[in-house]
């Protein structure tokens, strides 16, 4: 007799997930729902066709135990524009809230990826395929407010 995996059989290991499509993406989204990150620490490689971030993101998998966050890679590959609105990109200071990825389908499996940020920012990224990676790069560190964020209605 087999049963299903459970959050809490999964152990310390670091996420590296890969969004390839749409599906996946729902999936990466969910991961860096609450995540916080400092303009400073994006960062559009031109000639790379990247787009990278550091964040701190909420362990969403891990709530089971104590609340958590750990430091993660938003790597997004392919990129040919990145736009943004609500938001001073020369403020390097500024702490952005991610609320969600979602992707707008253009023709031959390029698009658009929205970073939708709290305050009503948003950072569109052109690419030319959907390709983004989630790598958590430390090892989870107990959440500073030790509460898991919340979203009143």
């Amino acid at each position: 007799m087999t049963e299903d995996a459970r959050f809490s059989d999964a152990d310390e290991k670091p996420l590296r997930l890969r969004a390839l499509d749409p599906e996946d993406l729902t999936i990466v989204s969910a991961l860096v729902q609450d995540a916080v990150l400092q303009a400073a620490e994006i960062g559009y490689m031109r000639k790379h066709r990247r787009l990278a971030a550091l964040v701190n993101r909420f362990r969403w998998e891990g709530q089971t135990r104590t609340p958590e966050r750990v430091r993660s890679m938003l790597v997004i590959e392919g990129v040919t524009a990145v736009r943004s609105q609500g938001i001073d990109p020369r403020d390097k200071d500024l702490v952005l809230s991610l609320l969600s990825l979602t992707w707008e389908p253009g023709e031959d499996g390029a698009g658009r990826l929205l970073l939708t940020l709290a305050g009503d920012g948003i950072i569109s990224i052109e690419v030319e395929a959907l390709e983004v990676l989630l790598q958590d790069v430390t090892k989870p560190y107990l959440a500073p407010s030790r509460r898991a964020p919340s979203h009143p209605e």
